[in-house]
């Protein structure tokens, strides 16, 4: 019997994609959990549509990427941190300190999550922190922290 999925099915397949499977399994497991609908000429014609429609904004969602990082990558972002009488700073600069920085600097709103910073800032002067836009697009920018 042939079904398309609802949703990802361990060991059958992932959401979208039409797969052959027992009778039983479809019509008595997949069918009755919505987790499947029979494969038909309408609903095939409908699943070909929505992974058209996935495919446009997937590449919709890459090209975006691009062009952040494309203004990102021409970005200087200075982190003003609090220092001792010796020029020790107190605490670490994190992702977070960054993303808010990047956010007051610039305006570009860019996830927390998504910005990675090769090496530990422990000390003032010029690092390197990576952007992960898009799985496909990565692009760095410099931070340099300076004291207050």
């Amino acid at each position: 019997m042939k079904v398309i999925l609802l949703a990802d099915v361990k060991n059958v397949g992932k959401k979208g994609e039409i797969v052959e499977t027992a009778e039983g399994y479809g019509r008595n497991y997949l069918i009755p959990r919505k987790l499947a609908k029979e494969a038909n000429s309408a609903n095939v014609n409908q699943a070909k549509k929505d992974q058209a429609t996935a495919a446009h904004r997937a590449a919709q969602a890459k090209d975006e990427a691009i062009v952040l990082g494309a203004q990102v990558e021409k970005v200087t972002v200075i982190v003003k941190v609090r220092v001792g009488e010796n020029g020790k700073m107190f605490g670490s600069v994190a992702s977070k300190d960054v993303a808010e920085a990047l956010i007051k600097q610039t305006g570009l709103s860019i996830d927390r999550r998504k910005i990675e910073l090769k090496t530990a800032v422990k000390s003032l002067g010029e690092y390197v922190a990576v952007a992960k836009l898009h799985p496909e697009v990565t692009s760095q920018f410099k931070v340099v922290v300076e004291a207050e």
